[in-house]
């Protein structure tokens, strides 16, 4: 049975002084009085310009973020790639409101295509449809596109063509392509995108994957739905399963407009929905091609035990797993390790845009139940490890 505990082989990539960095971080995050604290601080000094950016960029920045331009990834990409973990390269700049940021962002993303395609290291791509249109704009469109004015039409046409340059050119680079989930109440018109991609370049292999977050209690019956209507196409359906990001904001939402929340009773049923859409996606490996986005050891290791019982590969191209850079390093690498085909997260940008992404990271760290215990518990096993380890040697 596949085994998470391994330290060494988890950390194996880091030195005595990275692992120090990241325990002292996770022990800051691990407060929430310090993450309160932090968030104030960091916007009140973004908005006053104070110097803060060295500072950021040496700690938080340093752990999830691979720099601030796509080719100072360079040496996360070779470092993660010499222990046969893939890179997946997230430009995460957010709250874009022009038309110039939005096709500036567009190209960005194509430059990260362009070079997936020149790297073994690099298997996919990613994108989020905020990053390339306006949020109210989806808002609107959500609900249906036939309420838009005549000039939102023309705006909505325009996000749609950068999805399409997007989608065309993973096509023609042979570069998947993950896109991303969102709120729910914006989720609607982003399927239909994500399908519409499918349909044009989905026919021979899955280039376009949509993104399902499973803390949401339709998306099981979703998949089974996309799943028939993929078979009826002819197409091979990209997914990529997560838990989901935005949990307090949709409950927060749903009950001061005083509409069912669309997020599971608990975190059980958020559990058992993962685990059976993993079921149903290898179940249907001849039509899927999966992502598996988690930090949940017990998914990881029963998506290779559902790999086993199908007669699959650990290297079969059409399952991935998938954690974000600086998170479960002893998941990532431990995976790696029994041959399996996994990837970061790597996220980059300036560090004042990536800012509310890893603000919204030192929340997840916070709110997520053993998430920064776990990591600490890990942490300190490895320094006890190779302690002894020294003291052995001498």
């Amino acid at each position: 049975m596949l085994s998470f505990e391994n330290t060494e082989i988890a950390f194996k990539s880091k030195t005595n002084k990275d692992l120090s960095r990241a325990y002292w971080l996770f022990k800051i995050i691990g407060s929430p009085k310090m993450v309160r604290l932090g968030k104030w601080f960091t916007n009140l000094a973004l908005k006053l310009n104070l110097p803060i950016r060295s500072m950021v960029k040496k700690t938080i920045f340093r752990q999830f973020c691979g720099g601030e331009h796509i080719d100072e990834c360079d040496e996360t990409i070779h470092k993660l790639g010499a222990f046969g973990i893939g890179t997946i390269l997230d430009y995460s700049v957010e709250g874009q409101t022009s038309s110039e940021a939005f096709e500036e962002t567009t190209q960005e993303i194509i430059s990260t295509i362009e070079k997936a395609k020149n790297s073994e290291h690099i298997p996919f791509a990613v994108f989020k449809v905020t990053g390339i249109s306006r949020f109210g704009l989806l808002e609107k469109a959500n609900k249906s596109e036939e309420v838009l004015s005549e000039k939102e039409q023309k705006e909505l046409s325009e996000v749609k063509d950068r999805v399409r340059r997007i989608c065309g050119a993973g096509h023609q680079s042979s570069v998947p392509v993950f896109i991303d989930a969102e709120e729910s109440w914006i989720q609607d018109v982003i399927d239909r995108m994500a399908y519409d991609m499918m349909l044009l370049f989905n026919k021979e292999r899955a280039i376009v994957y949509n993104t399902l977050q499973m803390y949401r209690h339709d998306r099981l019956d979703f998949l089974g739905k996309e799943l028939d209507q993929a078979k009826f196409d002819k197409i091979r359906y990209g997914v990529k399963l997560v838990r989901g990001a935005y949990m307090e904001k949709e409950r927060a939402r749903a009950a001061a407009k005083g509409y069912p929340s669309p997020i599971q009773p608990d975190k059980n049923a958020t559990d058992k929905d993962f685990d059976l859409a993993l079921k149903k996606l290898v179940e249907n490996i001849d039509y899927a091609e999966i992502c598996a986005g988690t930090h949940n050891e017990n998914s990881s290791r029963y998506l290779s035990e559902l790999m086993k019982e199908k007669g699959l590969d650990p290297r079969d191209h059409r399952i991935y797993f998938a954690q974000l850079l600086g998170m479960s390093d002893h998941i990532s690498y431990n995976l790696s390790n029994s041959l399996y085909n996994v990837a970061k997260y790597v996220p980059y940008g300036p560090v004042k845009e990536v800012m509310p992404y890893l603000l919204r990271r030192a929340d997840e760290n916070t709110s997520v139940k053993g998430q920064t215990g776990r990591e600490l518990s890990l942490i300190i096993t490895e320094k006890k490890r190779r302690k002894e380890q020294r003291m052995n040697h001498k």
